[in-house]
């Protein structure tokens, strides 16, 4: 494999910018709010480059209790984050968010690391770490789109259980439609990475397969764990 395939200098970086801040100047000529893609964009580049030397120093780390306190933090932040959508209840429901998260992306991630991948030891950062990260964000996601629609069927006087159902469904629709498109319309993120990388693309289709079931699984029992216990106010 060519190295300036899998190595990007600075310079070459800052090319990608050329659309990001073409796209900043339409929406700055139609008078929408470019501001908060700006600031949406600048935090984005802070964040992944603290996360960067900070994952360094975690991979390097052999300490189980470290690992455990950054599970259960993507989880907690993950949690606040998935109530936005219904933020008049968010603290009411934040130990909802958190026991569904939990329990739905932390039985999915025990799954995929104890019995797929049979880390050793069990808590092995440079995997352990990206994939909680994958399972958690997902399942934040479903929990969002669950409780939002839920909220929204039932203030249209929707039976309740009818409309968990319809919410449940709902917070489906995102993956279903990826599981679909996979390599039809897109080659997701991870496979494209191991193929640039130099695995072979046999090897990173079992990976994606892997990834694409754990999100749909972590998505669809959180979601589920969550409608089970989340009564919205109505009002």
């Amino acid at each position: 494999m060519n190295e300036s395939i899998t190595f990007i200098p600075f310079s070459r970086l800052l090319i990608i910018f050329i659309p990001v801040g073409l796209l900043i100047f339409i929406l700055h000529s139609w008078y929408l709010d470019w501001k908060n893609s700006l600031h949406a964009i600048f935090r984005m580049l802070i964040q992944l480059m603290i996360i960067g030397y900070f994952l360094t120093y975690i991979f390097l780390s052999d300490n189980v209790f470290i690992i455990l306190t950054i599970l259960i933090s993507m989880v907690l932040i993950a949690s606040w984050i998935a109530l936005g959508t219904v933020s008049e209840d968010r603290f009411i429901s934040l130990k909802y968010a958190f026991i569904s998260i939990m329990v739905g992306g932390g039985l999915t991630l025990l799954l995929v690391t104890q019995f797929v991948l049979k880390l050793d030891p069990w808590y092995m950062p440079r995997y352990m770490i990206p994939i909680a990260g994958m399972i958690f964000a997902s399942s934040m996601n479903g929990v969002s789109l669950a409780a939002e629609r839920l909220k929204a069927e039932l203030e249209r006087n929707i039976n309740h259980d009818k409309a968990k159902g319809i919410a449940l469904k709902a917070s489906l629709i995102p993956i279903t439609n990826s599981l679909f498109a996979v390599g039809l319309v897109s080659l997701p993120g991870m496979m494209t990475g191991q193929i640039l990388s130099g695995i072979s693309p046999h090897i990173a289709v079992r990976y994606q397969i892997m990834v694409m079931c754990m999100i749909f699984s972590a998505v669809g029992l959180s979601s589920y764990f969550f409608l089970r216990m989340f009564k919205p106010n109505k009002d």
